[in-house]
């Protein structure tokens, strides 16, 4: 991918040196975050328990509702999911977008009808960690 030029405007600040994308241009302004932001989201796109797919339709999901557009350039979420799991975890990120503050223990019963505790986990932390990373998006104003 091309790198984006020094002091383009293109979003609310100038895109640094640092970085193989305008998202991490943008956090190289900070060389030590930046390294480790990348770090975090390879980790959750190289491993664990939950399926490619899966993390693709939470992320498509919660572009939309993180008013990034930027990460809404990638594609809509799809409407249907043959797919239990996905259908669940997609319905978990809206909740999470809409109504946060309903999350308890019974949203955390259900979810345990088709993931494992540490796949809970693993779809808690990625929900949380790419609703800040395109909040940041969406913050800057990068676009597409």
């Amino acid at each position: 991918m091309e790198k984006w030029k020094e002091g383009m405007t293109l979003a609310r600040i100038s895109y640094s040196k640092s970085g193989d994308t305008p998202f991490q241009q943008l956090l190289g302004h900070n060389e030590d975050i930046r390294a480790q932001w990348v770090e975090l989201e390879e980790a959750f796109y190289r491993s664990g328990r939950l399926s490619q797919e899966l993390k693709e339709q939470v992320r498509r999901t919660l572009a939309f509702g993180n008013g990034c557009k930027y990460c809404q350039a990638k594609g809509k979420p799809s409407i249907s999911h043959e797919d239990s799991r996905i259908s669940l975890a997609v319905a978990f990120a809206d909740l999470f977008l809409n109504h946060r503050d309903s999350i308890n223990q019974n949203t955390f019963n259900v979810l345990r009808s088709e993931f494992s505790e540490p796949e809970i986990a693993e779809l808690c932390s990625f929900v949380c960690f790419t609703t800040a990373s395109q909040t940041f998006g969406a913050v800057m104003d990068l676009q597409p």
